[in-house]
């Protein structure tokens, strides 16, 4: 299932993120929590959240400091868990920090995850990118 979309969301007492009813059944092995590059937090399917870093990590010689670290970083800082009855997910204050969370998230699809996102870092980040974005795809050797 590839994610699409930008879902705003107020996290509750318990920071619990309701996830829409319409992605649920994507979630129903369970669903992984995890820092990500930028300041949010992937919400992963867990076949392919363990499949998207060992694809980052394959081929790699283990004894490299860097390839290390970054297991350490894939696996330290993800939790594995479901969603609940109601359909949402508790999300830990370690990714509540991680990713400078308050209340007001969104929840940004990415294609193959979500990212959870503090809305108006969200807001900042993606005006950003929407005004540059035909640069970027230039810089990558995409056709205008």
């Amino acid at each position: 299932m590839a994610f699409r979309g930008t879902f705003d969301f107020t996290l509750d007492a318990k920071n619990r993120l309701t996830v829409p009813s319409k992605l649920r059944a994507a979630f129903s092995d369970g669903v992984v929590l995890a820092a990500g590059f930028e300041p949010c937090v992937g919400v992963w399917v867990p076949a392919d959240y363990d499949a998207w870093t060992q694809s980052l990590l394959a081929g790699r010689d283990t004894l490299s400091p860097a390839v290390r670290q970054l297991q350490r970083h894939f696996n330290s800082n993800a939790i594995a868990t479901e969603l609940d009855g109601a359909g949402r997910v508790m999300v830990p204050r370690f990714l509540m920090e991680y990713a400078g969370l308050d209340r007001e998230v969104s929840l940004v699809g990415t294609g193959p995850s979500l990212e959870l996102w503090d809305r108006e870092k969200w807001a900042a980040y993606n005006a950003d990118v929407t005004s540059n974005v035909v640069d970027i795809a230039a810089g990558l050797g995409a056709a205008e």
